[in-house]
């Protein structure tokens, strides 16, 4: 007869019956050995478990489990400066990686750092450029729905202004979002059997000849008509609930993104919003013709030379990460798109610019991050007075890793620099220039202060307010 109490082989010098008598000791809830025991008669304590990790964690690389906002601090701690990963990337003398970049990368690499070549004059328009081409709600339009939403009582017109630039949103992105329906396709043909993957590129065929066309119904219709029902039999007779089904949730995102961006569903949400009184007088004017080609128009719709920075960078880590070039250089986009992300995050309460340049036959690499509503503290007490802060980080060619901490009150102006141990004899000449700058420019310097540089600041430091979302963010996973 089968032990079925112990059914696997004996091990030496244990005795079953002893294990067999233990399944019968009687559980004690307030046994702390033993989790979440049940009690009928009481709320119990707290598990003794947790999966919260805190800073006592090893070394705090664990993924965090009990809130969306701490595990976006911890990773924006361990995220690597952009300005040393684009260095690392870019640098033409000494570079580590430029070996083991494939020619793809390699010349799409090129091409952007062509861009990065300007005078003083250029980097003023580039800087420009790149304002604009982050801030897609520019402009009087924008400006005239911000302030209406900030006035509205009712929640009827302030859905239906979200509703309008949720459209415009996909509207602007149209291009974006075509292409992310063909790599998506694309993954999921080279994913499935032949038989089911050709039927499939046939589709991906008709549907790039739609997107040449712009036929933007067209090519709905074809996705939900079409590439849907093949999938949906794909993945019923298969079973397959791999690659190609996950791509096939991103693709139905993607196509209720696309569906929401075309110009009729944009007009009609835009009708909507200028029937309203409190707007009716100040858009009423505008038909449905005028508000395209206004859209169109604005310079975030432009093909800007920070777009193409941006476009060209894209491409290189898209390439790196598809497996071409080096693991160090696959490393190395790997960094910079995280850092893009955790940059970007929807918890920054900040504006972030990444700004590259080659001026005077030398590579800097800097970061902007600006606070338009920051607070600063006289006395380290009380209510902090509003103002402007900025955080530049910089890698100069030749001469290394700088922060820079401006902040801007009217015409007061504080500046402190932390420069490298090379620059540190050259302060005082560097902060007497700099107060001339700002006297010149009729900017009352308030303090100028250049230092050696103990060690990198952190975004935690210079802007505290970051930490605000941990009042209202906590949400567990």
């Amino acid at each position: 007869m089968p032990d079925l109490l112990g059914v696997t082989n004996p091990v030496p010098g244990h005795d079953n019956t002893n294990s067999i008598t233990n399944r019968n000791i009687p559980i004690s809830p307030s046994n702390s050995q033993v989790q979440n025991v049940p009690d009928l008669d009481r709320v119990t304590g707290a598990d003794h478990r947790t999966e919260q990790q805190d800073a006592s964690s090893q070394a705090g690389s664990k993924i965090r489990y009990d809130s969306n906002f701490q595990t976006f601090v911890q990773q924006l701690r361990q995220t690597q400066d952009l300005s040393s990963t684009m260095s690392k990337l870019m640098l033409r003398e000494g570079t580590s990686v430029a070996s083991g970049m494939s020619e793809g990368i390699a010349e799409e690499m090129a091409q952007a750092m062509e861009m990065l070549k300007m005078d003083p004059s250029e980097l003023l328009r580039f800087l420009t450029a790149q304002m604009r081409a982050g801030t897609r709600f520019g402009g009087a339009l924008f400006a005239l729905l911000r302030n209406a939403y900030a006035r509205a009582e009712s929640e009827g017109v302030r859905a239906d202004i979200l509703n309008f630039l949720k459209s415009y949103s996909d509207f602007s992105s149209t291009s974006h979002i075509e292409g992310n329906l063909l790599r998506n396709l694309t993954g999921m043909a080279n994913s499935m059997p032949a038989s089911w993957g050709d039927q499939l590129r046939e589709l991906i065929a008709q549907l790039e000849n739609g997107l040449a066309a712009g036929d933007r119904q067209g090519n709905i219709e074809l996705l939900q008509q079409k590439v849907f029902p093949l999938m949906s039999a794909y993945v019923s007779q298969t079973h397959d609930l791999g690659t190609p089904r996950e791509l096939l949730t991103l693709l139905a995102l993607d196509l209720a993104r696309y569906e929401n961006g075309s110009e009729d569903k944009l007009l009609e949400t835009f009708h909507q919003v200028s029937g309203y009184g409190t707007l009716k007088g100040m858009l009423g004017g505008i038909d449905g013709n005028s508000l395209l080609q206004l859209l169109q128009n604005s310079q975030f719709a432009k093909n800007t030379s920070a777009a193409q920075f941006a476009d060209h960078l894209a491409a290189a880590a898209a390439r790196a990460l598809r497996g071409e070039g080096s693991a160090e250089v696959q490393d190395v986009f790997r960094n910079l798109v995280r850092a893009m992300l955790v940059n970007e995050s929807v918890y920054m309460p900040l504006n972030h610019f990444l700004i590259p340049m080659e001026m005077d036959e030398r590579m800097l690499f800097s970061e902007l991050w600006v606070d338009p509503e920051a607070e600063e503290k006289k006395g380290g007490q009380g209510q902090g007075e509003k103002c402007m802060k900025f955080l530049f980080k910089l890698d100069v060619q030749g001469l290394g890793f700088f922060d820079v901490i401006l902040t801007s009150r009217e015409r007061d102006v504080g500046i402190v620099i932390n420069c490298p141990e090379g620059v540190a004899p050259f302060s005082k000449e560097i902060e007497q220039s700099i107060s001339h700058i700002l006297t010149r420019n009729d900017l009352n310097p308030a303090a100028v202060s250049v230092r050696k540089m103990d060690h990198p600041v952190t975004l935690t430091e210079v802007f505290p307010k970051i930490f605000e979302g941990k009042n209202s963010v906590n949400v567990k996973v």
